[in-house]
C-alpha cells in the first residue's frame, strides 16, 4: 500500500519479532550452558515457542497479503486486464508469501519430522533476500530522496538475508542471532521512518530534491540501527543478569536438600551400626 499504513504493518511486523529474538537467543544460550546435555537437553518449552513464532509469522504474513490485495484501492487478486494491476501491491504480497514460507518451515522444524537441519534458517534468509530483490528494484524512476530512503533499507535486509544463512551453517551462535535481531529492529523502525518522510502526517511534506536531506536521512538511518544496537544489549544484558539470579537462587535450595539427604544417611548408617552393636 502506498500510504503510512502500508510501511508500518511491515514496520510493526519486523521490530515485533526482531525484539522477541533480542531476548529469546540469549535465554536459549544461557540455557545450554547450565544443562550439562546442552542442546540434547532443551526443554520441549522452547520447541512450543518455536511453533508459536512459525504460526505468528505466518498469520502476520496472511494478514499483510489480504491488506495488500483486498483495500479499496486494492487489486483484489485480479494482476492483468489490458494493462498490469497495481503491482506495487503485487510486489509486496510477495514479499509476505516468503515470509509465510518462512513461518510454515519454523512449524516443521518444531515438530520430530525427518527436514533438514537449519531449514528455517535457510527459508528466512531466502525470505529476506527476495524482499530486498523486489525493493530493489522498487524504486527506480523515484524522486531522489525516495530512492535513498529506500536503498539504505537494502542495506539492513540484504545484512540479514547474509548473515541468517550462515546461521543455516553455523548454528547457535550467539553473535550471529544477536545481529539478526539488531538488523530486525533496524528494519522495522526504517519502515516507519520512510513512512513519515513520504507520507508525513502533519502534512508537512520533504522535499525529495534536497541533498541536505538525503544527508540528513543518512545520519537518521545510523541514529536508528544504534537505537536498535542498545535494544539488543539491554535486552542480552536483563536475560543474563535474570538468569544468573535465578540460579543463584535455585541453588541454596539444592544444597540445602543435599544437606537434608546426607544428613538421613548418616542417621541410618548410625541405627545400622546400633542394631549390629545389640545383635
Amino acid at each position: 500500500m502506498a500510504n503510512f499504513k502500508g510501511h508500518a504493518l511491515p514496520g510493526t511486523f519486523f521490530f515485533l519479532f526482531g525484539l522477541w529474538w533480542s531476548v529469546k537467543c540469549p535465554l536459549q544460550r544461557t540455557w545450554e550452558k547450565r544443562q550439562p546435555g546442552g542442546k540434547q537437553q532443551m526443554p520441549k518449552f522452547f520447541k512450543r515457542i518455536d511453533l508459536i513464532e512459525g504460526v505468528l509469522k505466518t498469520f502476520f504474513a496472511f494478514v499483510g497479503i489480504m491488506a495488500e490485495q483486498f483495500v479499496p484501492d486494492g487489486p483484489h487478486g485480479h494482476l492483468y486486464n489490458g494493462g498490469w494491476i497495481k503491482l506495487m501491491n503485487w510486489q509486496h504480497s510477495t514479499m509476505y508469501l516468503f515470509f509465510g514460507i518462512s513461518g510454515i518451515a519454523d512449524i516443521l522444524c518444531s515438530f520430530p519430522l525427518p527436514v533438514p537441519a537449519g531449514l528455517d534458517r535457510l527459508s528466512l534468509s531466502l525470505a529476506l533476500f527476495v524482499e530486498g530483490f523486489l525493493f530493489y528494484y522498487h524504486v527506480h524512476d523515484r524522486p531522489l530522496l525516495d530512492k535513498h530512503i529506500h536503498s539504505l533499507l537494502l542495506v539492513a535486509v540484504f545484512g540479514g538475508a547474509a548473515s541468517t544463512m550462515l546461521e543455516a551453517f553455523i548454528q547457535d551462535f550467539t553473535l550471529l542471532e544477536l545481529f539478526r535481531s539488531s538488523v530486525a529492529i533496524l528494519q522495522g523502525t526504517w519502515f516507519y521512518q520512510i513512512g513519515f518522510v513520504l507520507y508525513p502526517l502533519n502534512g508537512e511534506e520533504w522535499d525529495t530534491s534536497s541533498h541536505d536531506n538525503v544527508m540528513f536521512i543518512t545520519m537518521c538511518y545510523c541514529w536508528h540501527y544504534a537505537a536498535a544496537l542498545l535494544i539488543v544489549g539491554i535486552n542480552y544484558s536483563v536475560v543474563c543478569w535474570t538468569t544468573r539470579r535465578l540460579r543463584e537462587n535455585h541453588r541454596p535450595n539444592i544444597e540445602i536438600g543435599l544437606r537434608k539427604t546426607c544428613l538421613t544417611d548418616t542417621s541410618s548408617q548410625k541405627a545400622l551400626l546400633q542394631e549390629s552393636d545389640e545383635e
